[in-house]
């Protein structure tokens, strides 16, 4: 959170602004798993939880966003606390669009749940990915609460293991396409849920790096991870 103000009111308006981030993030969170769970166990019954959580994101991403411009109508923000709505706007646009991911993985699974060969293909990066992305997002999420910038800039560099199972995926299921043609169908539903995964890593990255904008001031957006401790450092 940013520093304390003269204006109680003004602190609890941010207060409850960043509370209510954390509430999108947690329902974030349980879309994520709901989907992860719909993968592993093809059970169709959960697909409708993630649609009807998704929808409930995209309200919270309205209101939230809402509140966002009234603190800056009326509070007229400079420096942190400026960079501190910039970043809570920011976050929640990709809290949303992790929650699009998720739908776009239990949607994807339930195309093939009913297919006899959907399980022939091994998928074990895409389930260890997913498992990276939810810890990920977590770490970010906590990262934000804390206004931890040394952890948030730990994150962006960590996501890269996230890109590498990918990469390993694709490798293994061209192969196994060119084994058995019969399976491309399935084949790109899965690359499409492996593509989302490493989507949901990225948009955790990305709130990690509002974090280190809230905090130094500094966009690391497009900043080499080889330097971003550089950069997060000050030096």
């Amino acid at each position: 959170m940013p520093d304390k103000h003269l204006s109680s009111s003004f602190d609890a308006d941010l207060n409850l602004l960043s509370t209510r981030l954390l509430e999108m993030g947690g329902l974030v969170e349980a879309q994520i798993a709901l989907a992860v769970e719909v993968l592993n166990t093809f059970d169709m019954t959960l697909v409708e939880q993630v649609l009807d959580g998704e929808r409930r994101l995209n309200a919270m991403e309205i209101a939230i966003d809402e509140d966002v411009c009234n603190i800056i109508v009326r509070r007229q923000p400079t420096a942190r606390d400026l960079r501190f709505l910039m970043a809570v706007s920011k976050c929640v646009t990709n809290l949303e669009r992790v929650g699009d991911e998720a739908r776009k993985i239990a949607k994807r699974t339930r195309r093939i749940a009913l297919d006899n060969a959907s399980r022939s293909i091994d998928i074990t990066e895409i389930r260890a990915s997913c498992e990276m992305a939810l810890t990920i997002l977590r770490r970010a999420l906590d990262a934000f609460a804390r206004m931890d910038h040394v952890g948030a800039a730990k994150i962006v560099t960590d996501d890269e293991v996230i890109d590498n199972e990918f990469r390993a995926f694709m490798l293994k299921l061209v192969t196994h396409l060119m084994a058995d043609p019969k399976t491309i169908s399935i084949g790109l539903d899965y690359l499409v849920i492996a593509k989302a995964v490493e989507h949901i890593g990225d948009h955790a990255t990305h709130i990690a790096e509002c974090v280190v904008y809230v905090v130094k001031g500094t966009d690391v957006r497009h900043v080499p991870r080889d330097q971003l401790e550089r950069h997060v450092s000050g030096s």
